[in-house]
């Protein structure tokens, strides 16, 4: 097992930011290794930080301005080399249809449920990790 993943939460709100980490907490679950967050509150900030490499999945918040994480999900599918796994905050249920749009590996709503958004974020550190392996 890795010794660690790397999740990337872009969200312009640090409230939006700070739901998510205090959400999966460290380790999402057991069986995953434990989670170092990187924060980033604009798009050059996030498209930079893809770029260095490292990040195991990315989660964006769908209601961020200006750029909004499903056109930046979308963006990055088609910019970003072996892009890692990406998962949206979307503001309502009814939103599902955009995060598949984005081509959003899985999506959650706000504001972040924690059991729910744990074991999105768990599934999707274990696809990534898998695939590395």
């Amino acid at each position: 097992m890795q010794s660690s993943a790397t999740v990337l939460v872009y969200s312009d709100d640090a409230h939006t930011r700070s739901q998510v980490r205090m959400a999966a907490g460290r380790r999402p679950a057991a069986d995953v290794a434990p989670v170092e967050y990187v924060e980033c509150a604009t798009l050059p900030a996030v498209l930079s930080r893809l770029e260095a490499g490292g990040i195991d999945v990315c989660v964006l918040d769908g209601e961020a301005t200006p750029a909004g994480g499903m056109g930046v999900a979308r963006q990055i599918k088609d910019e970003i080399f072996r892009c890692p796994p990406v998962l949206v905050l979307i503001g309502r249920p009814q939103d599902a249809w955009l995060a598949t749009w984005s081509r959003a590996d899985a999506a959650v709503t706000l504001p972040v449920d924690p059991v729910e958004f744990a074991d999105a974020l768990a599934a999707l550190v274990r696809s990534r990790l898998s695939v590395e392996a």
